[in-house]
């Protein structure tokens, strides 16, 4: 051992309770991260999900999308973080939330295809429709063409006969008179109001589309508001027709809103719609079934691959030799509700 590193071991040890590793380089890490609660995948990322940072997670049903975000919520609400939930096809139940571990006080749920069903605090149900004003005809306006300006044409060429009877004298006995007098006064019909039946309310369901507005906004607003440790955007049962219609400019700004507000933004979807914005994309797949006991059915097993990470943790000292490439795909199980945590 030469001398350097001899005096770098000695004072070391000396300062090993008071600084450990006081002349070791410590490595470089450009992103915080908080784990997940699943130790396979904390230790496939390296720590877990970054921090300030827009991470997608990608997969069909049944994958471990939501799984994987109930874990992650359940990690930061039981440290007194406040978490947020954007359900876009409001799928979400709260039943299961609670049996992942997630403290329900401390998270905000926002549903997104909620319609007309809105209960007050305490009260009854409450349906919002347009008041009835709105929707009876206006009155019918009479005179020319409802302007104002004398009667209708057709009403006078209807009167023309008895005007012109008016212009012979009444002891005369022409035939033209006879035949003016014979002649049968015209039916006037004038326009009534009908009544109009108030419309059955009628509860339709919003478009996807529609859906994904409220849910674009809502993210704004709480990303622009703040407070917020961990958003998650729930785009699950979203196809990939409406969620590529996204402009990319809406991930590029939520991505600077988490950097500055250091919270951590989860993407859930079917395809990747995020790009260069998301710095971390997880594909998620499911393997097989699990039964651990005979007929009961207990969870499923799936398969995690990292896709794409921008930044990962290295050293400030570069090796002589190649380092050992890491797996970028583990395998973990999640556990149904019946058969109790993970």
């Amino acid at each position: 051992m030469s001398s350097a590193n001899a005096i770098r071991v000695q004072i070391e040890a000396s300062l090993s309770r008071r600084i450990p590793s006081a002349l070791s380089p410590a490595p470089k890490v450009l992103r915080p991260t908080s784990p997940t609660g699943i130790p396979s995948i904390d230790d496939l990322l390296r720590g877990g999900l970054p921090i300030g940072a827009l991470t997608e997670v990608v997969g069909p049903e049944c994958s471990g999308r939501t799984s994987l975000a109930l874990s992650f919520l359940a990690q930061l609400t039981h440290t007194g973080k406040i978490c947020a939930w954007i359900d876009v096809s409001n799928s979400l139940r709260p039943e299961s939330v609670a049996a992942a571990g997630v403290d329900l006080q401390r998270l905000l749920w926002v549903r997104c295809g909620a319609t007309q069903q809105v209960k007050a605090f305490g009260g009854p149900e409450k349906i919002f429709t347009l008041p009835e004003k709105y929707l009876i005809p206006p009155p019918i306006k009479r005179g020319l063409h409802g302007g104002g300006f004398g009667p209708h044409p057709r009403n006078e060429q209807k009167g023309f006969s008895n005007v012109v009877g008016d212009l012979f004298p009444s002891n005369t006995g022409t035939p033209q008179r006879a035949e003016l007098r014979n002649h049968k006064r015209p039916e006037r019909f004038e326009p009534t109001a009908v009544p109009v039946k108030k419309p059955q309310k009628i509860a339709t369901a919003p478009t996807p589309w529609t859906r994904l507005e409220q849910a674009l906004k809502a993210t704004d607003l709480l990303l622009h508001g703040g407070g917020f440790s961990a958003i998650v955007l729930d785009m699950g049962s979203i196809t990939s027709n409406f969620a590529t219609r996204i402009p990319l400019a809406t991930w590029f700004r939520y991505r600077a809103a988490a950097e500055r507000s250091q919270a951590c933004i989860v993407l859930l979807s079917q395809h990747a719609c995020a790009k260069s914005s998301a710095e971390l994309v997880l594909q998620m797949e499911t393997e097989d079934a699990r039964y651990d006991e005979q007929t009961v059915f207990t969870g499923l097993r799936h398969y995690i691959e990292v896709q794409r990470q921008r930044f990962t943790q290295s050293s400030n000292v570069l090796p002589m030799k190649k380092p050992v490439q890491r797996a970028q795909g583990v395998s973990w199980k999640s556990q149904s509700t019946w058969a109790g945590r993970r």
